[in-house]
């Protein structure tokens, strides 16, 4: 069930790109993650308060670490999407999969063996071909933001594992990340220009708002229910619909590497899906409600 609603979370935030590519030429990156946060923490609490769950929580060092990491994650994806080509921006940001596979190898002392070693290669061979290299000089720069923006969401969804594991709510996990994400965003807006917003740009706000925080809340019970490798390795599902969204919308026709990129990268999925390790169920903790 985990990795059904990963698919759900990785369709959501194609979406969510969608809205930045086009936001972008109203707003900087730095509003438009400000006003998917905002908007996002109104829509998260108003669903909190339905399901009553409190705000309270003894988990805030954990909350703190995944927000900083997902805080500076998507300030740079944000950033990479208004400079560069959209499928370009969300391949280089969704390396964070493979990183998350490294990372979670490392801490839960797995021991590195060769099938599994084949299937993060796969990966990011398809990452590679999907994004077949056509950089600019001037644009290396943001394509390392890309990559570190990767690598940083590999911290961040680890710590909703980890989160998921001491018991936190999924909307709760979402709505710290959101505060965090806001005060952060809202900061830097003071030292930058403010654009006005009409009624045409409130609807791309609105989407973008509401694609992103139910596309968070949509991977955070994927990493606490599922297995945190497949999940992860779902999670490139984003770059499929991304790619099927600019062909349908800005008719990019994609060359055949791309193609084949998303063929390897999904190949790297289903082994790492079969080939993850097999740990005991997480000790559930009971959770303020």
């Amino acid at each position: 069930m985990g990795a059904l609603w990963m698919l759900v979370a990785g369709f959501l935030f194609a979406c969510m790109g969608v809205f930045v590519k086009l936001g972008a030429s109203h707003f900087s990156h730095v509003e438009l993650v400000f006003y998917r946060s905002f908007i996002g923490l109104i829509i998260v609490y108003v669903i909190m308060r339905t399901q009553r769950v409190k705000l309270k929580t003894p988990h805030w060092k954990n909350h703190l670490g995944r927000g900083v990491s997902g805080t500076v994650a998507m300030l740079l994806f944000f950033y990479c999407i208004t400079v560069l080509p959209l499928a370009t921006a969300i391949t280089l940001n969704y390396t964070a999969p493979l990183f998350l596979t490294l990372l979670t190898m490392f801490v839960c002392k797995e021991k590195f063996h060769l099938p599994l070693g084949i299937a993060i290669g796969t990966g990011f061979c398809g990452v590679i071909l999907l994004l077949h290299p056509t950089l600019q000089q001037e644009q290396w720069l943001s394509g390392l933001f890309g990559l570190t923006s990767g690598f940083l969401a590999g911290i961040a969804f680890l710590n909703v594992k980890q989160l998921g594991t001491l018991g936190e709510p999924d909307t709760r996990t979402v709505f710290y990340f959101s505060l965090m994400a806001s005060l952060v965003s809202g900061t830097t807006m003071f030292f930058s220009i403010v654009h006005s917003i009409t009624p045409d740009k409130l609807f791309i706000l609105l989407g973008l708002a509401l694609t992103a925080t139910l596309a968070q809340i949509a991977m955070t019970r994927a990493y606490r229910i599922g297995k945190t490798l497949v999940v992860g390795s779902l999670a490139y599902s984003t770059i499929v619909f991304a790619s099927l969204f600019g062909v349908g919308l800005w008719q990019e026709i994609l060359p055949l590497t791309s193609w084949l990129g998303m063929t390897l990268i999904i190949a790297s999925g289903v082994l790492s899906l079969s080939l993850s390790p097999k740990h005991s169920p997480p000790i559930r903790i009971e959770t303020l409600k």
